[in-house]
């Protein structure tokens, strides 16, 4: 991933150094286990452990004789260690190696994203306890439907981030496995025992089966979490983006001192964030599709998953968590305008209160289907006539035979919509 969307921590999990490191974690824990079962003397074992090194350019140089990054690792750190360096990669084929300590980088990635989304829910949680009271226009397809509040709104977002959180925690624990089986997965060479061992020095869980591979299920798990991740701010942002707009303006995003939105016209103020979020959404959306076509391999493995494999997942944990930490930053700094949420909902001249007129109506003694011609009628003729919706209310003949004028004005009270919502804020402890 480019180093316009990486952040330190996540970066530095998926750097060269570290990939190559998890290799020597893992190869180091196999070498403890087989020196506890007597195979490897305690002295080689020290020697190994203090000597083992490597650098990534001598990696790639070797790479390119070679042809073959786990070899061409063994090769650089038995030029540290010497001649003990034979008890290194013992029994093991090299994704006993890659798949395990890949595993691990994933596991110390997923901590960070639910770190993440846990401060992403604590941001709108604030957010929306200062907005409990800032009634707004639900809208669906677009138009006006009822009013609803701007924290109710942020609570179906915190609500949707909740169960991000769970399904990705669960993806964590289904990731954080490993697997020392050999070159097929048949402990031809490696006793299951030191599977076990290793797992459990490395804090991972031993594959109760596995081929030369870990099944690729469980990576297409993970990154489709990321993705949901993903596509969930891809979600907020586009609202955002919508509330956001010169006709709307309910919100804007934080805009600091000096920032500039468009090098052609000074007075632009773009929702840059919420626009990029959505656009890296796609990327981590595709990639989880090619998580799923690396699923299926041929009989106990192929290559095909390998290269994708070091662009895909990098990239899908890097960008979402960057994505969460630019989501973050917006909410907390969102600008919200309650006077234009009050303004909006105005502009359509009470039209939204039909529903609750047809249901007045209903109480009345009218059919559904009687009353909901009259409202009908009172919302078109209101528009038609640019008049409020209650003073075409007021002066329709056919519902003044079935309610008051007072009864009429008594429908007309926007904090009808809201009554109920106190009880969802509960559910958040707002």
């Amino acid at each position: 991933m480019i180093d316009r969307y990486t952040l330190p921590k996540m970066g530095a999990i998926w750097s060269e150094q570290n990939k190559f490191q998890s290799w020597l974690d893992v190869e180091i824990a196999v070498c403890e286990v087989w020196s506890s079962m007597g195979k490897i003397p305690e002295k080689s074992l020290q020697n190994i452990k203090d000597k083992a090194a490597f650098t990534v350019k001598r990696i790639d140089e070797i790479e390119k004789e070679v042809e073959h990054d786990l070899i061409a690792f063994t090769t650089a750190v038995a030029e540290s260690v010497g001649q003990d360096s034979r008890f290194i990669h013992m029994g093991l084929t090299s994704y006993d190696v890659e798949d395990t300590a890949l595993c691990l980088r994933l596991k110390a990635s997923s901590d960070i994203i639910i770190e993440d989304i846990k401060a992403a829910i604590t941001a709108l949680k604030k957010l929306a306890k200062a907005h409990k009271n800032s009634i707004m226009m639900g809208r669906t397809h677009g138009m006006h439907a009822e009013p609803i509040t701007f924290a109710f709104k942020l609570c179906v977002w915190i609500a949707e981030l909740e169960r991000d959180l769970e399904r990705f925690t669960r993806a964590k624990e289904d990731i954080s496995v490993g697997k020392i089986s050999g070159a097929v997965g048949s402990y031809a060479n490696v006793d299951p025992s030191v599977e076990e061992k290793v797992c459990a020095k490395l804090g991972l869980k031993a594959s109760p089966a596995s081929t030369q591979v870990l099944q690729r299920d469980r990576f297409a798990a993970y990154l489709m979490c990321l993705a949901l991740v993903a596509a969930s701010l891809e979600k907020f942002g586009t609202e955002i983006r919508n509330l956001s707009r010169t006709e709307v303006l309910e919100v804007e995003e934080p805009f600091k001192k000096g920032q500039k939105g468009s090098s052609a016209m000074p007075h632009k103020k773009n929702p840059i964030i919420s626009e990029r979020i959505t656009g890296l959404a796609r990327v981590v959306r595709a990639n989880a599709l090619v998580s799923l076509e690396n699923v299926a391999l041929w009989h106990e493995r192929d290559l095909t998953n390998s290269a994708a494999e070091r662009v895909i997942i990098p990239d899908s944990n890097i960008l979402v968590d960057y994505m969460l930490n630019r989501f973050i930053y917006l909410i907390e700094g969102l600008v919200v305008h309650p006077d234009n949420m009050k303004a909006n909902i105005e502009k359509s001249g009470g039209i939204v209160f039909a529903q609750r007129l047809l249901h007045t109506m209903v109480e009345k003694g009218l059919t559904r289907e009687a009353a909901y011609k009259i409202a009908q009628q009172c919302a078109m003729d209101a528009g038609e006539k640019k008049i409020s919706m209650m003073d075409s209310a007021i002066s329709n003949s056919e519902l003044l035979k079935h309610l008051s004028k007072e009864e009429i004005k008594n429908v007309f009270d926007i904090g009808y919509f809201t009554r109920n919502l106190e009880q969802v804020y509960k559910r958040f402890e707002l």
